[in-house]
């Protein structure tokens, strides 16, 4: 917002009472991001704080794994061995139900 009020840009709401080109305004407009930076950090601040307590707890985060351990060993076999299929083949999967993009070796 300096950026613009160095070149002589102003901002005034038609629906509030908010005019950055007097004094007041500029006061209510930096009250107004003041208070919405500090709700922002609070936010920020609870969900840490529930995602600290959700591993406490045990609770797994994030997107479920795509494949089951039986299906990883299985996977790392076939990549061990370097049978693995070509991933543009239909029947690249590691094992049934899994994609090939799963298992592509990186």
């Amino acid at each position: 917002m300096s950026g613009l009020c160095k070149r002589g840009v102003g901002f005034t709401s038609l629906h509030e009472a908010l005019d950055t080109t007097t004094p007041g305004g500029r006061l209510v407009f930096h009250v107004f991001a003041a208070l919405a930076e500090f709700i922002r950090e609070l936010i920020v601040q609870g969900t840490n704080e529930g995602l600290d307590a959700a591993r406490a707890r045990g609770a797994r985060l994030g997107r479920p794994p795509a494949m089951t351990e039986e299906q990883v060993r299985h996977a790392r076999d076939l990549l061990a061995a370097r049978r693995t299929p070509s991933p543009r083949s239909p029947s690249s999967s590691a094992s049934p139900g899994t994609r090939s993009t799963t298992t592509y070796p990186s």
